[in-house]
């Protein structure tokens, strides 16, 4: 049998004694140990055995509800014994009637007392039966019969020496009530024996598993459940069960040990089963975590709430005085009404708070109470969601802000805590705050909105492109007699830049400073903020500045993402980006984003998926560029962006046209942009975009419009960077293809005077250049166009250049020359998933992608987000790992594999690897 791992030497004790009492040597046996140890099925396993022994088995179950019943265990015992109809009915008739007896002796001072002689008359039946039959009378959970019975069964003990009789009693250590003259009567007896059962050793635990789920995940698995059960075999089961339910649900082992509801019920049942204080007791740990202040809590004695710990840690379910996983703490809690939970949580904040604990701590009680009214209560709610949201707890910030606002009776403070909240929520997605921006203009419009917090404001009703809103709050912080708080000061120097980088048109609208903005921020991460705004302004009007890349790592060095430091990461990344430095600017964003998702901030990994998208760009990194736009979309859906829409849309757009991917481009130019879009830097990025597929798609003239705005814009905002987007080169190539060759020579020489410190720019520049040259002069300025273009890291556009140098060779002949480099310009264009030489002028691709998704592979059935999670899938990953990566529910990780097994034709994830073309890795 699985239950009787490690029992068979007290299964042994047991059958010696019943073979001695079937030879007339009457024997006492009693079982103890834990509740959950195994007691129970050792006496059902002594039952099964006790017909081959020789005998016959008598069998009751003591019960919390027949524990005021006198006689209720011996009634159970009578009707169970082998007892002819007549013999039966006499013997129930003086059970009743002994009932009634005691019953009737409640107000005595010896509760529960039968006469003598009915029970002596109760034990003849039995000895007489024992007498015609060896019996063994098996009685399980001994502690919760009632008094009357246990008396009985004590007299029959004493009587029961020289006769054909085992009597074996289980009871729970658990219960004080089993510490009753029964036992301490049977072990005066020489003829009684007490057997202890402990807990499992490992190996026990592992030889348990190994008969329900195989010995392969018991060896995987044994420690784990040893540790998480302490070797008791009702938390093993219920372990062991978790395991059963996420393999079918899975549809083969899980990568990870379980633990749900199966392991979360075992642990109840053991509260359930000791005495009344055990679940009181396990109720106060769940809800305080604090051994040492439960009994304050439940008003428990300490010496009980001490015993109660001592008795559930040898059961294995607590560890230290704690539950061993969360998941028996759910469990628990999970049994108590509302009003009884958030009563024993407001008790618990007051308790944790007069204690000095920690403001989380106490936040989660005042949190579970659903708020307890006293004003200490709002200040921890406020530090501990500050503490929160540096940790990366974003939701539980947000939990704890929204109960501080309901709380929060002073207008100005609530304006206050909704502008945390406003961060909090945004670092998930910038849709939710709608609600929280009117509110917040509202407060304003009163005069209730602090300075500082005017202008967090005044960034998000940018961001979702309010312009008008956001020129009201500038003009009622100009007015205002905040512009000297040094908050106000150090948030409107730092805005200053990063306004003028990002919303140029608002770059004069923002209140005058009346010191220097290095003078206005006094903190480190201030300090930074400031430093990295201020070099993306600088970056994208000179083009560049002296040591950048110097200047930007010694900001990311320090800088991690916490409450305030995504725009100093993102304006640095973009820094470094647009200065020509987008090698050096990979690694750094690699790093941010492995971080943003360790800290569960959807909002943030989409944007630097966005800036990481920028990046693969211009090293060439075609498919790169375009996954990681799509999943910052995925991540968070265009409707969230705002105006920033335009940066992760138009890398998308840029990549996609670049490999030859109309269908995706013209899907994704027919979502509808914000106006307000075309008066930030995200629209110069959109409108350049726009006009490339315009431009290779034959529609030269719509190209050219894009691009003469685009270049207006910056000009007039005074953003002219060719890092940003070198506008010159787009209009002078639309001329090319309008035949107006001497204008586009004009202008690629201007953008080259004005490249002088950007290889990438130069590299295409002088391509481009080469169309406009004598075929003689086209090998020089194509060789030095890829020279550049190599330095710079652009495999793509290298690759377009070396397919012209090679046209430009066969143009004069030289074949041998020309055959050399279209093999490196072949091997280029099939890593970027291009056609060789790119595509301009109309002109359709001459080679299409490669690769992941090629034409006529199995991937390319997928979409590219059955794709992402196949790929995952197929080298490992669970469900639930594929989507705590992407960001999705375990649901649509499902729905993704069910809908790819359809497409590929396969029945599990274990068929994945041989047909799924994996052609590079799958980001997360």
């Amino acid at each position: 049998m699985m239950e009787m791992v490690e029992r068979n030497e007290a299964l042994a004790v047991l059958e010696e004694h019943l073979a001695g009492a079937v030879i007339g040597q009457g024997r006492v046996a009693i079982v103890a140990g834990t509740v959950g140890i195994g007691k129970t099925e050792l006496l059902r396993a002594l039952a099964e055995r006790v017909v081959d022994l020789g005998a016959l088995a008598v069998v009751a179950s003591g019960t919390r509800a027949e524990r005021d019943l006198p006689l209720g265990l011996l009634s159970q015992l009578l009707r169970d014994a082998p007892l002819p109809d007549e013999e039966r009915e006499r013997a129930l008739t003086l059970c009743h009637e002994g009932a009634r007896g005691a019953l009737a002796d409640l107000s005595g001072d010896d509760v529960g007392q039968i006469d003598a002689q009915i029970m002596d008359a109760l034990c003849t039946v039995l000895l007489e039966l024992s007498e015609r039959y060896p019996l063994a009378i098996v009685v399980d959970d001994v502690h919760l019969a009632d008094r009357a019975s246990l008396i009985f069964l004590a007299y029959l003990a004493r009587r029961a020496r020289f006769a054909q009789l085992l009597t074996v009693f289980s009871y729970s250590e658990f219960d004080r009530s089993a510490e009753t003259s029964l036992h301490a009567d049977l072990l005066r007896s020489p003829d009684g024996i007490r057997i202890r059962l402990t807990p499992l050793s490992q190996d026990g635990v592992r030889a348990m598993a190994a008969g329900y789920v195989g010995t392969e995940d018991a060896e995987r698995f044994a420690t784990e459940w040893y540790s998480l059960s302490g070797g008791n075999p009702l938390l093993v089961k219920g372990l062991l069960d978790d395991h059963a339910t996420a393999t079918a649900v899975e549809g083969g082992s899980p990568a990870e040990m379980a633990v749900g509801d199966g392991y979360g019920s075992a642990v109840v049942a053991c509260l359930q089963r000791g005495e009344p204080r055990m679940l009181e007791v396990g109720r106060g740990l769940a809800v305080l975590s604090d051994p040492d202040h439960v009994g304050r809590l439940m008003d428990i004695d300490n010496s009980t709430v001490s015993r109660v710990i001592r008795q559930l840690t040898t059961a294995g379910v607590l560890r230290s005085g704690r539950y061993r996983h969360s998941a028996a703490r759910e469990a628990v809690l999970a049994g108590l009404d509302e009003p009884t939970l958030a009563e024993l949580h407001r008790r618990a904040a007051k308790l944790a708070y007069e204690r000095g604990a920690a403001a989380r701590v106490v936040a989660e009680h005042v949190l579970g109470a659903g708020g307890i009214g006293e004003p200490w209560a709002l200040v921890v709610l406020e530090d501990a969601a500050r503490q929160a949201l540096r940790e990366g707890a974003v939701e539980q910030s947000i939990a704890y802000l929204e109960l501080a606002r309901q709380e929060c009776r002073d207008e100005t403070r609530r304006n206050a805590i909704m502008t945390t909240l406003l961060r909090a929520e945004w670092r998930i997605n910038p849709a939710l705050s709608w609600n929280l921006l009117s509110q917040l203009s509202t407060g304003m419009s009163r005069g209730e909105l602090r300075g500082h917090d005017a202008v967090v404001l005044a960034k998000a009703l940018l961001w979702h492109g309010s312009f008008g809103d956001v020129e009201e709050v500038f003009e009622r912080l100009a007015a205002s007699d905040e512009l000297d708080e040094p908050e106000t000061v150090a948030e409107l120097a730092i805005s200053r830049p990063w306004v003028r980088s990002t919303y140029p048109s608002f770059r004069e609208r923002l209140p005058r400073l009346s010191v220097r903005p290095t003078a206005a921020v006094s903190t480190v991460p201030a300090t930074r903020r400031l430093n990295a705004v201020t070099v993306l302004a600088e970056v994208l009007e000179h083009g560049t500045v002296p040591d950048v890349v110097g200047s930007v790592e010694q900001i990311l060095r320090g800088t991690r993402l916490d409450e305030m430091s995504l725009d100093t990461v993102e304006c640095s990344l973009l820094a470094l980006t647009y200065a020509g430095h987008a090698e050096q600017a990979a690694p750094w964003c690699d790093m941010f984003v492995e971080e943003a998702h360790r800290r569960r901030a959807p909002s943030r990994q989409a944007r630097l998926a966005a800036v990481r998208s920028e990046i693969a760009f211009r090293l060439g990194d075609l498919p790169g560029a375009a996954e990681h736009a799509r999943m910052a979309l995925e991540i968070m859906p265009p409707s969230s962006w705002g105006v920033a829409v335009g940066g992760p849309l138009s890398s998308l757009i840029l990549a996609a046209t670049a490999m030859g991917r109309d269908d995706e481009v013209r899907e994704r130019l027919d979502q509808p942009v914000p106006r307000a879009m075309f008066q930030t830097r995200y629209g110069l990025a959109y409108l350049s975009a726009r006009g490339r597929y315009s431009l290779v798609t034959g529609h030269a003239q719509l190209a050219l419009r894009d691009f003469t705005r685009c270049g207006e814009l910056m000009g007039e905002w005074a953003l002219d960077a060719p890092g940003l987007v070198p506008w010159r080169l787009d209009v002078a190539e639309a001329r090319l293809a309008l035949g107006k060759t001497d204008q586009a020579a004009a202008l690629i020489e201007e953008q080259l005077g004005r490249s002088a410190e950007h290889p990438r720019v130069r590299g295409v520049a002088l391509r481009l250049l080469a169309a406009t040259s004598l075929p003689r002069h086209r090998p020089m300025l194509l060789r030095q166009s890829a020279d550049l273009l190599q330095n710079s890291g652009d495999r793509y556009q290298l690759s377009r250049s070396l397919a012209a140098l090679t046209n430009a060779f066969e143009a004069l002949g030289e074949s041998r020359r020309a055959g050399m480099i279209n093999g490196r310009a072949r091997s280029l264009a099939r890593e970027c998933q291009a056609p060789l030489g790119g595509r301009a002028n109309g002109r359709a691709p001459a080679a299409g992608p490669v690769g992941v998704g090629a034409a006529g592979g199995p991937a390319s059935l997928l979409s590219d987000a059955e794709r992402r999670v196949a790929a995952l899938a197929a080298v490992g990953h669970s469900n639930r790992e594929i989507a705590e990566k992407l960001f999705v529910t375990l649901s649509t990780v499902e729905q993704h594999l069910t809908r790819t097994y359809r497409k590929l034709q396969v029945t599990s994830r274990a068929d994945l690897p041989s047909i799924l073309e994996v052609g590079r890795p799958v980001e997360a």
